[in-house]
């Protein structure tokens, strides 16, 4: 493993738990509002931001000193240096045939719906 792919591990990986962290915050503060028990335990700083952050450095813990996440996170890194990516060329060319297919396909169904909307309304009647 290169020196870059263990800064991009380690910051892949502290950046995961920071997201978490900030689920887990968002989880207690909702568990909160429904829960009397949860309510008391919220107006604690010391539990409603001690929390997030426990259960954040223990995952980044376990993630950086796991050696199957490691090399599994190396491996990925590796494939992805191997990935030949189109040039902005090709990615604004392939972006507007897109952009042509998805409104003349939006036009096609609002047509047909269009035209079966009109025979239901004349069969209804």
């Amino acid at each position: 493993m290169t020196e870059d792919n263990k800064k991009i591990i380690t910051v892949t990986y502290a950046l995961s738990c920071v997201l978490l962290g900030f689920v887990v915050s968002l989880l207690m503060s909702l568990l909160a509002t429904h829960f009397a028990f949860f309510a008391r335990l919220e107006t604690q700083t010391v539990f409603s931001n001690g929390v997030p952050v426990v259960v954040g450095l223990a995952t980044f813990l376990f993630l950086q000193f796991n050696p199957t996440t490691v090399d599994f996170l190396d491996g990925v890194i590796g494939e992805l240096k191997k990935v030949v990516w189109p040039t902005k060329k090709d990615t604004w060319l392939m972006t507007i045939v897109v952009v042509i297919t998805l409104i003349l396909s939006g036009v096609l169904v609002g047509l047909y719906d269009l035209f079966w909307a009109k025979v239901i309304e004349l069969v209804v009647k």
